[in-house]
């Protein structure tokens, strides 16, 4: 059977599963025994088409669509009972791990771009200071002071603080992501500025020999918020590359498909720019020593690498459990 005379034959059963799947979802409690009945009969038919579409026409856009199909319906027989809150605890418990793992070059990608803006931008202003106001902008370039870091310790206020630097990390984020439309080439632009920003500042601190003061002021929050927008910047990159080499899927299925894997992963790093940004407003600018300020980093450090490590665990007993 060729693929045209397949689709053919087995369209009406695909669209009708698709229209009790939509009944059933909202008609819980009133399910007629005729609806259940025709229900599972169809879904039973439909994952044999699927297993045969996946054997002779496995890059067709039909098998993705009967895998989507199928899914839904399982989810429908088995999964009824799954709360939100369970599905939230699993997203942020080891759906976002895993789909970190599965996308990770991206995000390596995305903090390579970074780096190399911050070193390409660290040359220039250890070699030559005054470069520091070609740079950056002079909004930044006039406000930095090294002989001040510190003065206002303790002496901000913290809460306000703390609700700004959140909201600027999420735009930056958002905007990481969203530039994947634009074939990625935003994303890029802003992995590379926002690089260029911090290294062009650590340059300057060094030479002015208030490097060790300057990072301490920068990896109690830097771990978690760098992080995030490594994988907010790789979320857009997935998606730009998507468009850039579509395959032998059309530009827009693969924008629709790879989009939804990026917007997973942008809400995945939400909770960690909370945090960040709650650290930045109250543990940065507090009157802390260096050294504890290193110290909370260090923690910062193994929380994330713990979060990872239990996230992949909790991924790979779901796997088992499915799997058996």
């Amino acid at each position: 059977m060729n693929y045209r005379s397949f689709v053919q034959l087995h369209r009406k059963e695909w669209k009708r599963l698709e229209e009790l799947i939509q009944l059933l979802h909202k008609n819980k409690r009133h399910w007629a025994p005729k609806h259940i009945e025709e229900f599972q009969r169809l879904y039973q038919k439909v994952t044999q088409h699927l297993a045969y579409s996946q054997t002779y026409f496995a890059e067709e856009e039909t098998t993705d669509y009967l895998n989507d199909l199928v899914t839904k319906a399982h989810n429908m027989l088995y999964q009824e009972s799954t709360s939100n809150w369970k599905q939230v605890k699993r997203m942020f418990g080891s759906s976002f791990i895993t789909l970190i793992s599965e996308q990770w070059k991206f995000v390596v990608i995305s903090m390579f771009l970074f780096l190399l803006g911050g070193l390409a931008a660290f040359l220039a202003v250890y070699q030559d200071p005054m470069s520091l106001y070609t740079i950056l902008p002079d909004s930044i370039a006039q406000a930095v002071d090294p002989s001040r870091l510190g003065s206002e310790d303790g002496g901000v206020n913290s809460p306000v603080m703390s609700a700004e630097i959140m909201t600027n990390n999420i735009q930056v984020a958002f905007l990481a992501f969203a530039g994947g439309v634009t074939f990625g080439l935003l994303t890029v632009y802003l992995l590379i500025y926002n690089g260029i920003i911090v290294g062009a500042l650590a340059a300057l601190f060094m030479v002015h020999g208030r490097a060790y003061d300057f990072w301490a002021y920068i990896v109690p929050h830097g771990i978690i918020e760098l992080t995030a927008i490594f994988i907010a910047g790789g979320a857009g990159l997935l998606m730009g590359y998507k468009l850039w080499v579509p395959g032998k899927r059309t530009r827009s299925y693969q924008l629709k498909t790879y989009a939804y894997q990026s917007v997973l992963l942008l809400i995945g790093t939400l909770p960690l720019f909370i945090i960040a940004g709650i650290v930045e407003g109250y543990i940065t600018p507090s009157s802390l020593s260096l050294e504890a300020k290193y110290a909370f980093a260090f923690i910062t450090l193994l929380g994330l690498l713990a979060y990872v490590i239990i996230g992949k665990i909790h991924a790979g007993r779901t796997r088992e459990v499915r799997g058996s």
